[in-house]
């Protein structure tokens, strides 16, 4: 199973071949600035579509603390999103309170997980939409 670094790799080296179909559903790339180095991060994230963007979750597993990636975001809302072989930049922004409430269960329906990872943490988990630029 892909994970971390070879994951990224591996789906950037063979245009999202390997690794977009991960564990029984699919994964974008993000790559976020850092909000301290200022170098780029990029992030393999199970997603789905929602119109013409594209949502993710900043569930981190359920912990207290929030991904790195999306404190990035939330210094520095450009991205650049990979899905499959399509590269293109974007704006990420955390999803609206309708806008979670709809989106959450359409996430939880692809990774049940998440329902598991809200339960385990106070924080409200992040509903992140990745709208092109």
């Amino acid at each position: 199973m892909l994970y971390g670094r070879e994951h990224v790799e591996k789906y950037q080296e063979t245009g999202g071949k390997i690794g977009h179909d991960w564990n029984g559903t699919v994964t974008l790339l993000l790559t976020t600035t850092g909000r301290v180095t200022g170098r780029e991060y990029t992030t393999p994230l199970i997603y789905q579509p929602d119109g013409d963007a594209y949502v993710v979750v900043a569930s981190k597993g359920g912990s207290d603390e929030h991904p790195q990636w999306y404190e990035n975001i939330l210094r520095n809302d450009r991205v650049t999103v990979q899905v499959r072989d399509e590269v293109f930049p974007a704006r990420a922004r955390t999803a609206s309170e309708d806008e979670r409430t709809r989106l959450w269960p359409k996430m939880a329906a692809v990774w049940p997980a998440y329902d598991e990872y809200q339960e385990k943490t106070d924080r409200q988990i992040p509903v992140v939409v990745l709208e092109r630029v």
